[in-house]
């Protein structure tokens, strides 16, 4: 793991006043030996590796030792309440690490569990993380990365494909990938005046790698898509090709209004139809936007060209709910790019930490008894 154990004087600017305040009495009056029980008030996935590889290294840089002991596995799901973790240790050396560790476990914890909800609702679907644009900061970016790379390999284990990597280089180990992946924004297409000509600059450039086309930028996604893979139709017979679908939630995938999504989903899903149970469940079932209806079209299409081989890569707003739905309507999704796994409350994010014994007599405030039950046991 690569975030910085910081130095002295950064985390005490970083911490809370009345953290630092706390060490400074301890320190005139006298030391203790403390644990700390650290959780979340809603079910996660644990993901505490950053944290406890920080935590450490502050350790080691203040010459002491933290006994840190994990309640559940890294990748396990952890019910609301929970502790997380015990962390014991000397008060004046913990104290002032309080804010610093449920910044780097809280939200961790929270996206883990999203990318996981995510992978399993679509097993046969891989998935590439671009969350690092919507992150506030390189800190924020590597917790992301980590935490959907826990809650894909805790997919994994269930037998979903779960994430192959992500947009980026700095944060690809996390994934197992030598590098970010991607091949062009739209961006390129309007440089190049045309969703062919934009495909044919990527070929030239990079002749040894597959190609993902964007198809929505002028909203003739179809058309689009079968220009290029007849101009292709190598690679494209080949299965090295494949059309990303992105199309702007104000409008249809061309050829699509309302009536033609109901009658795309009754061809090929129509218990979708028949059990949505939301406005936003229907949304994306036949709204606007990259809809089921939309990709079950691309399909279509693509099919009915001979096309078969060319896959289809979906984004824009594929979190926990939507890829719900597209698994409820069959979407033949051959893999799903999103930064979705983004916790969308921030508050769900927030971890709690509270002492819960001082040189091995339990307490705790009132209200968090439930944190002694370990402890008790333990001290037996």
């Amino acid at each position: 793991m690569s975030l910085s154990p910081l130095n002295e004087a950064e985390i005490t600017a970083r911490t809370d006043a009345y953290f630092n305040r706390t060490r400074a009495v301890v320190a005139r009056f006298g030391d203790k030996r403390v644990t700390y029980a650290v959780f979340l008030r809603r079910p996660v996935v644990c993901a505490p590796a950053l944290m406890v590889d920080w935590l450490n290294a502050v350790a080691a840089a203040r010459g002491e030792t933290f006994e840190i002991e994990l309640m559940h596995k890294e990748g396990e799901w952890v019910g609301a309440g929970e502790p997380l973790v015990y962390i014991t240790g000397s008060m004046q050396a913990l104290t002032d690490l309080e804010t610093l560790i449920l910044q780097k476990i809280g939200a961790a914890c929270v996206a883990a569990h999203n990318a996981f909800q995510m992978c399993v609702a679509l097993p046969k679907t891989t998935f590439l993380a671009m969350d690092a644009r919507h992150c506030a900061g390189a800190e924020m970016q590597e917790i992301m990365a980590y935490a959907a790379a826990v809650g894909s390999r805790a997919a994994k284990a269930e037998g979903a494909k779960g994430f192959i990597g992500n947009a980026n280089d700095w944060t690809a180990h996390y994934f197992g990938a030598p590098t970010g992946y991607g091949t062009m924004p739209h961006a390129l297409i309007g440089y190049a005046g045309s969703t062919l000509r934009a495909a044919e600059m990527f070929a030239e450039t990079f002749p040894d790698e597959d190609l993902t086309v964007l198809v929505d930028y002028f909203g003739h996604e179809i058309t689009d898509a079968l220009t290029v893979c007849r101009h292709f139709s190598e690679m494209a017979h080949a299965g090295r090709m494949a059309v990303r679908l992105d199309t702007h939630g104000g409008r249809f995938l061309e050829g699509l209004d309302p009536q033609e999504s109901y009658a795309v989903l009754e061809r090929h899903a129509p218990g979708a139809l028949r059990r949505y149970r939301s406005q936003s469940e229907l949304r994306y079932l036949i709204g606007t936007g990259v809809s089921a209806a939309a990709i079950w079209k691309m399909r279509e299409s693509l099919n009915n060209a001979g096309f078969e081989r060319v896959r289809i890569v979906a984004s824009s707003g594929f979190g926990v709910e939507k890829c719900s739905v597209m698994a409820d309507a069959h979407t033949p999704i051959d893999m799903v790019g999103t930064g979705s796994f983004i916790p969308e409350i921030w508050s769900e994010t927030y971890a709690t930490a509270d002492i819960i014994s001082y040189d091995g007599e339990p307490m705790v405030k009132i209200g968090r008894e439930f944190l002694l039950r370990s402890v008790k046991r333990d001290l037996g």
